[in-house]
């Protein structure tokens, strides 16, 4: 399987989450996590720390994220590896290929025509919002 990341940064306020907005396909204009390849011999956490600080700027020592969850699409012989932080100081952002921006929680990360990944993004924020309110337990849900 190909190896993909996602990385979902939070604010220190936990309302607002860092997007890119795509310049090319997939989701060619719509907002997306940032993320990318992992690459051959590199480690998973490794590969997300270093797709994070070359698409924003966000350095290791800004943020500390944790390895959430794996969205595996065997079809598409796809892995996608869910990481997320919450951002020790404000930073601010280096812009690589994609504009940069950041969204606030609500309803409107459910419009499926702003936002990439069929309706993914608004599944993995309440996950790891749960997660974040109640700790450890999927009978807390």
């Amino acid at each position: 399987m190909r190896k993909f990341n996602l990385i979902v940064v939070f604010n220190k306020k936990l309302d607002k989450v860092l997007f890119c907005i795509r310049a090319k396909e997939p989701y060619k204009g719509k907002y997306n996590f940032v993320g990318g390849k992992v690459e051959e011999g590199e480690s998973n956490d490794f590969a997300a720390y270093r797709e994070l600080f070359e698409e924003t700027g966000i350095a290791k020592e800004d943020i500390e994220l944790e390895h959430f969850m794996d969205l595996n699409y065997f079809k598409y012989k796809n892995n996608l590896q869910v990481y997320y932080g919450i951002l020790k100081h404000d930073v601010s952002l280096i812009e690589e290929k994609n504009k940069l921006e950041w969204v606030t929680i609500d309803k409107e990360l459910l419009d499926n025509e702003k936002f990439a990944g069929n309706y993914n993004i608004p599944h993995i924020i309440t996950q790891i919002k749960v997660y974040l309110e109640n700790g450890v337990g999927i009978d807390r849900y």
